[in-house]
């Protein structure tokens, strides 16, 4: 499995299976959740090449309420933390977001997650 399947298969309970590399298709119901790798922590050695990768995953989530989108990310950020494959390691605080035009709340909080290929 890759790291990005380990997500999904994370976060897909919260939102009924909703969650999207980079961003959503069109119309997608919400709530729903993306996310993508924004960076990480390489590591290098001298010789060989590490058996792990790091990275800084952004989460997203969509909502129709402030309260719904600060709900999810509060468990969005349960799950990642807890979940054995991912062990997920918080990087700030949640933000809020606002989409006007689609008439959605949202929240996003950064991850370091370290993976096998």
């Amino acid at each position: 499995m890759t790291v990005e399947s380990d997500i999904v298969n994370a976060l897909a309970g919260l939102v009924d299976g909703r969650v999207f590399p980079d961003e959503a298709p069109f119309g997608t119901e919400a709530p729903y959740v993306t996310y993508h790798q924004a960076g990480g922590e390489p590591l290098n050695f001298l010789e060989g090449i590490p058996d792990k990768r790091n990275g800084r995953f952004q989460f997203v989530v969509w909502a129709t309420s402030r309260p719904e989108a600060s709900r999810l990310i509060r468990q969005i950020e349960d799950t990642l933390r807890l979940d054995p494959k991912l062990l997920a390691h918080t990087l700030g605080g949640a933000l809020g977001l606002r989409q006007s035009d689609l008439d959605l709340f949202g929240a996003t909080q950064d991850f370091s997650i370290w993976f096998t290929d």
